[in-house]
């Protein structure tokens, strides 16, 4: 699959919002197509675990980065795209993996606009590099170049543990252009089966 597209055909994307809030741009701390409300904990100084999370993202997207940059140059970057959910379904299932962090958000569709380019990655590979492992830089190379190449987490067959770690796949797409909103397609993002 090639998992790269520059064109002007139409796309329908999906993310979750605030209620009222516009189109989102990008938020380092969550690697997520979330505003920057998820990216601090609720009232307060961040606990030992939050910046430990904090720290994990950091290093994640890092990492993708800098592999991007060495390998798919081409491609979109994390930190200048915004990050969507390829699907509605995708959505939902990041929904079902975490649902503290969509809790009261409405899951909002989009259509893209003219020209773009975008890229779709499971977002699953981010929350395998956040587990507490260590990883060596071969093994972060392999799993940041099975994300961009768009290898889903189900075709590799990771372990964590000496156990088998199997996720769904959440594809995300990675967007340059520019996206109008489908107001027809709201959604509560944190009450099960509200639609």
């Amino acid at each position: 699959m090639d998992n790269l597209i520059k064109d002007t055909a139409t796309l329908e994307l999906f993310c979750w919002l605030d209620p009222g809030t516009e189109l989102p741009g990008w938020d380092i701390l969550n690697g997520s197509p979330f505003g920057a409300s998820l990216a601090a904990p609720q009232g307060g100084a961040p606990e030992a675990g939050d910046q430990l999370m904090s720290v994990q993202n950091y290093f994640a997207e890092y990492h993708l980065e800098y592999f991007r940059q060495r390998r798919y140059s081409h491609f979109p970057s994390r930190l200048h795209a915004l990050l969507q959910f390829a699907t509605r379904t995708d959505a939902m299932t990041f929904r079902h993996k975490h649902p503290s962090r969509v809790f009261g958000k409405n899951l909002s569709c989009s259509r893209t606009k003219g020209a773009y380019i975008c890229s779709f990655h499971d977002a699953s590979w981010l929350d395998y590099l956040r587990l507490p492992h260590s990883l060596s830089l071969s093994t972060l190379d392999e799993v940041a170049d099975y994300y961009w190449s768009g290898k889903t987490v189900e075709e590799v067959g990771l372990t964590f543990m000496d156990q088998p770690w199997r996720e769904p796949p959440v594809i995300e797409a990675l967007y340059q252009g520019v996206l109008e909103p489908e107001w027809g397609h709201e959604q509560s993002g944190w009450l099960p089966g509200f639609r």
